[in-house]
C-alpha cells in the first residue's frame, strides 16, 4: 500500500514530491548542503496615484468702484504662476460695451476664454436688437452663464462696473458659480484681503462718526484708486507691475495706465 501510494505521488507531483513527502522543505530552509532560495518577488508594480488638476491661479487683483455718475474698474496686469512672473503686461479687464467693463482674477485661460463668450453673447444682442445692453442686464448675464458652468466652473472671480439706465454708477460682486450682488465697489483676487478694508473704511465710512457731507470727484476717487494699489503693491507679491484703469461716464470710456513696482 505504500509504495502504491508513492508511485501515486511521482505520477502526479515528479520524484522531488515522494522525496520531500513528510519532510521540511529543504529549498526553503537551505538544506542539503544548498543556501536558501529567496521567493521570487512580484513583477507588478504597485499602484500609482496620477493628479491633474486644470486649474491654476495666476494672482492679481481686480477693483471696481462706482460713484453718482461714473464708474472706475481697474486691475493690475501681472501674471504670475508660484513664485514666477510669466508675464507683466497681460491685461485683466475686458470692455463689454461703451458703459460697461468687466475684471477677472484667478486662471487666467478660464478669463480669456469666458471674455470671449461674453463679448460674443453681446455683439448677438446687439445685432437683435439694435442696441447695447444695459449694465444691469450685463451683470444677469454673466451670473447665468457662471452657473451654467458651475460642475466644471470658469476658475475666474469678476467684477463687472458701469453706468445703469439712469446713468448712475453700478458694481456687481460675483463668486466662481454666479451668485452675485450688486455695491457701491468690490474687490477680487489676491489682494483682496488688503484692499477692502480700506474701502471700507474710506469709501463706505464704516465703524467711523467723521462722514464727509460731499461725495469724492471722480478725479479724487481716480487718485484713491492708484494709492490703494500702490499699497497692495507693496505687500503682495502677485500684484504688481502696472494697473490698468477703465474710467467709464456717459461720455464713454477713457483708459489710463498706472505704474506700480516691478519687483
Amino acid at each position: 500500500a505504500h509504495s502504491a501510494e508513492m508511485m501515486a505521488m511521482n505520477s502526479t507531483f515528479g520524484a522531488d514530491a515522494s522525496f520531500n513527502a513528510g519532510m521540511p522543505n529543504a529549498s526553503m530552509q537551505g538544506g542539503y548542503g544548498r543556501p536558501a532560495a529567496r521567493m521570487p518577488t512580484s513583477q507588478v508594480e504597485h499602484p500609482k496615484e496620477q493628479r491633474f488638476s486644470p486649474y491654476e491661479n495666476n494672482g492679481g487683483t481686480c477693483l471696481a468702484l462706482a460713484g453718482a455718475d461714473f464708474c472706475i474698474v481697474a486691475a493690475d496686469s501681472r501674471l504670475s504662476a508660484g513664485y514666477s512672473i510669466l508675464s507683466r503686461t497681460t491685461t485683466k479687464v475686458g470692455q463689454l460695451t461703451s458703459k460697461c467693463c468687466i475684471a477677472s482674477s484667478g486662471c487666467n485661460a478660464d478669463q480669456v476664454t469666458l471674455h470671449k463668450l461674453l463679448k460674443f453673447k453681446l455683439q448677438m444682442y446687439q445685432h437683435q436688437h439694435g442696441k447695447e445692453l444695459a449694465t444691469p442686464g450685463i451683470g444677469q448675464m454673466l451670473a447665468t452663464t457662471l452657473y451654467g458652468r458651475r460642475f466644471f466652473p470658469y476658475y475666474t472671480f469678476n467684477v463687472v462696473g458701469g453706468l445703469d439706465e439712469n446713468g448712475e454708477g453700478c458694481v456687481f460682486s460675483y463668486d466662481a458659480i454666479g451668485c452675485f450682488e450688486r455695491l457701491k465697489y468690490t474687490v477680487s483676487g489676491t489682494g483682496q484681503a488688503l484692499i477692502e478694508p480700506l474701502l471700507d473704511n474710506l469709501v463706505d465710512y464704516k465703524n467711523t462718526d467723521k462722514k464727509p457731507t460731499v461725495a469724492r470727484s471722480l478725479e479724487e476717487t481716480l487718485e484713491l484708486i492708484k494709492d490703494i494699489f500702490a499699497s497692495a503693491g507693496e505687500r503682495d507679491i502677485y500684484t504688481g507691475d502696472f494697473v490698468d484703469i477703465h474710467i467709464i461716464t456717459k461720455d464713454g470710456t477713457r483708459y489710463e495706465q498706472f505704474a506700480l513696482k516691478k519687483d
